[in-house]
């Protein structure tokens, strides 16, 4: 099993300081979590609310989706003319995630909270745990978010698993569109019993007529071989090739490296919600992102370099772990993976494709 976690601290590699598409995919659900809020105020009318923000991470973004949250709970409080309910707001990721450095931007928040809005009833605390799994004391969440985290899978799929020592994913790291049909059934495979367990987890946490907004990487066509779903792994996976051929990493190490990762269709998700049966899709909503988006205006360095930074960010503990590359060996195979990156640019600008989906808990 692969435990998730991003780059740590604030260096030049961290996700603190490479995460802007994420940042930018908070932003495209705010309809939706407007909505979804002012409907738990109007329906459920809490006077103490718990809101959980699933795969918080860290750095610049780890309270971006929780100061929008309340924000929008005030808003909606002072529409409806009603006082702003008592907020418990947790936040949930892996333990390895740097909650540490979450922590210490939590008197900041609590003094903004209190100089732009006067609340001061609001208590933050992380809990640190799987999301397939139960987090939460049965019926204490109002509302649920979750943003840039579900397209992770809670392991690799397990036919796929490194142990198995005959290798159906040669050459790859993901689903391509060279994969045998055995792969692609083992990913849906995984992320239909993931999802589900997903939702049977939650569907005891919530409260009736909760409210619950994920957005996550998936794809609009029905095959899961399309670009926008996998592409970039077909990249990362040329880059590695390259240094297998130079013989600097095994060919076997790739062979027996799968992603923990999936990205679904819409339809997909439905289905699974419509199996389990706990929840009412809302509203389902699919946004192309361009690989290199967000504000890299001081930034000079290539699109490629600029994809390459963000995807490192997210992968090399799982491929530390893995590979056992070196610190030189990584920056050299990120640095191939920018120069593929930037010729296939030449002919072509690729998008990924993220879906913000918005749940009602059934009575």
């Amino acid at each position: 099993m692969y435990v998730l976690h991003m780059n740590v601290g604030e260096g030049e590699t961290s996700y603190a300081k490479n995460s802007l598409i994420q940042k930018k995919i908070i932003s495209v659900g705010s309809s939706m979590m407007e909505a979804a809020i002012f409907n738990i105020l109007l329906e459920v009318k809490p006077k103490s609310m718990g809101v959980a923000d699933l795969g918080c991470s860290s750095g610049p973004n780890a309270l971006t989706a929780v100061s929008r949250i309340i924000h929008m709970v005030d808003a909606a409080s002072l529409k409806r003319g009603l006082p702003v309910p008592e907020l418990r707001v947790s936040l949930n990721d892996l333990p390895g995630n740097d909650f540490n450095a979450v922590f210490k931007s939590l008197p900041e928040l609590y003094k903004n909270l209190k100089e732009d809005y006067g609340i001061e009833d609001c208590y933050v605390w992380g809990v640190p745990g799987s999301f397939y799994g139960r987090l939460f004391p049965g019926h204490s969440l109002h509302f649920v978010h979750s943003s840039s985290s579900l397209h992770w899978l809670s392991q690799v799929p397990l036919d796929l698993n490194p142990r198995v020592r005959t290798h159906l994913n040669k050459d790859k790291i993901y689903i391509s569109k060279s994969s045998s049909m055995s792969v692609i059934k083992a990913y849906q495979q995984q992320f239909h019993d993931d999802f589900s367990l997903f939702l049977r987890s939650r569907a005891k946490e919530m409260v009736s007529k909760g409210r619950m907004v994920l957005s996550f990487m998936g794809r609009r066509s029905p095959n899961p071989c399309a670009d926008e779903a996998c592409y970039q792994w077909e990249l990362l996976a040329r880059a590695l090739m390259s240094l297998a051929l130079d013989g600097l990493v095994e060919k076997e190490k790739i062979d027996s490296f799968n992603a923990p990762y999936y990205a679904p269709s819409p339809e997909e998700v439905k289905c699974q919600v419509e199996n389990e049966g706990s929840f009412v899709v809302v509203d389902v909503k699919s946004f192309r992102i361009e690989w290199d988006a967000g504000d890299w205006t001081n930034c000079k360095i290539s699109s490629g370099n600029r994809v390459s930074k963000t995807i490192r960010a997210v992968v090399e503990p799982m491929f530390e772990n893995h590979f056992h590359l070196g610190a030189e060996m990584m920056d050299e195979l990120f640095r191939r993976y920018a120069k593929i990156i930037d010729d296939c640019f030449l002919e072509t600008k690729f998008n990924y494709t993220n879906l913000v989906i918005s749940f009602v808990r059934k009575d």
